[in-house]
């Protein structure tokens, strides 16, 4: 992990395209803004990290449900 100081309207680039900007600081806080191509998602990570357990539930229930209808098919 890259660690790097960034004072109040302070900014780093990523990968060319991509800006992070230190909006506000606030105590224990921080806001920080994103500039990315539209195609680029950005998620907070708790969020990114159930996205990421809901597909695989999903994925594990349908691969039970194929399992199925092919035991059903095959007799």
């Amino acid at each position: 992990m890259l660690a790097l100081s960034r004072k109040k309207n302070e900014a780093i680039i990523v990968n060319n395209d991509i800006e992070i900007t230190v909006l506000d600081i606030r105590g224990d806080q921080v806001k920080i803004g994103i500039a990315a191509p539209k195609e680029v998602p950005i998620y907070r990570k708790e969020v990114y990290l159930q996205i990421q357990q809901e597909n695989k539930e999903s994925q594990e229930a349908t691969d039970v449900a194929g399992v199925d209808e092919l035991k059903k098919l095959l007799g």
